[in-house]
């Protein structure tokens, strides 16, 4: 293979671009990089203004704050050493701890409070009837529609005491068309004009006819907000008609079953009524204390006083 020859001159010119060539691409390697961190902070800064302006553009061509910003440490103090972080730790527990025991102990006496209730309320239920005191009908012994046996037939209603003189059919009659007398409500709201006319009769003290509206007002709308008025106006019915007992159970229940209904603190108030006159004077300030724990705020001013009246009697102490 026969060598290519260059001539002198050809060769000096080639000697010279390759010896041009050299500090270009040094200078090039040198200048595609940073030469100091300075540098590249530098850079960084200037890309961030880049993009804060695309980003958080304002008028005029301002720089716009954005709306989350860090924030910022309180200043330390000089001379205050900083409490150790177990320290911090330790005491929040601590705190943690005694928030819970104080919960815990008033969950402890509520349930206790209301253990007492429920056994009140046992004995209340399970308790005989009591036989009648004073005038003919005026105790526990009357018939009562709650009372009698599922199915059997309703037994006449009992006069009211000192409402009638007279005896037999002629008394009857005349007593029914008092009961009569008293105006049916008719405003298209069923439930409302079934309680009303309960109330008409408890307010004429025809009693055991108002016990056996009230009764069937809450066995049909049981689940209407009337309910709660009906069986608190229920309990009162067979309180005024002297069937104590009787009362104390029906508006425990209305408390217990409709706990934010129209009467529950109300019917919880006559509770400890009808156990003081029952002489149970203990479960009287169980059923007060109960009251003033559950409706502290927004309770009446009659049942607030009411409450207040019946510790005094019941001595139920501070």
């Amino acid at each position: 293979m026969t060598a290519i020859s260059y001539s002198r001159p050809f060769r000096l010119r080639a000697a010279a671009l390759l010896g041009a060539a050299v500090p270009l691409l040094w200078s090039a390697a040198a200048l595609a990089q940073p030469k100091t961190v300075e540098g590249r902070v530098d850079r960084l800064e200037q890309e961030m203004r880049a993009v804060q302006r695309k980003v958080f553009p304002g008028a005029g061509g301002a720089v716009v704050a954005p709306e989350v910003t860090p924030t910022t440490a309180p200043p330390v103090v000089a001379g205050s050493p900083a409490s150790l972080p177990i320290a911090d730790l330790t005491a929040r527990v601590s705190a943690i701890e005694a928030q819970l025991a104080q919960i815990t102990g008033q969950a402890e006496e509520n349930d206790h409070r209301l253990r007492k209730l429920e056994e009140a309320y046992a004995k209340l239920t399970a308790a005989p009837a009591l036989p009648a005191a004073g005038a003919p009908g005026g105790g526990e012994g009357g018939a009562a529609p709650l009372l009698s046996t599922a199915g059997a037939p309703t037994a006449p209603p009992r006069p009211a005491q000192g409402t009638l003189t007279g005896t037999g059919g002629q008394s009857i009659v005349a007593r029914n068309e008092q009961v009569a007398a008293i105006e049916r409500p008719n405003t298209g709201n069923a439930a409302l004009d079934s309680y009303t006319y309960g109330y008409r009769l408890w307010d004429a003290k025809f009693y055991p006819e108002a016990q056996a509206q009230l009764q069937a007002t809450v066995d049909k709308y049981g689940k209407d907000a009337v309910a709660s008025r009906a069986q608190n106006l229920l309990g009162r019915a067979y309180l005024d008609d002297g069937k104590t007992a009787t009362a104390a159970k029906l508006l425990y229940e209305n408390y217990r079953l409709r706990p934010t209904g129209d009467r529950a603190a109300e019917s919880l108030a006559w509770v400890g009524e009808a156990l003081i006159r029952l002489n149970r004077l203990k479960d009287a300030c169980l059923a007060y204390d109960e009251l003033a724990e559950k409706f502290a705020t927004g309770m009446a001013a009659n049942v607030r006083e009411m409450m207040t009246k019946g510790r005094v009697r019941a001595k139920c102490g501070a």
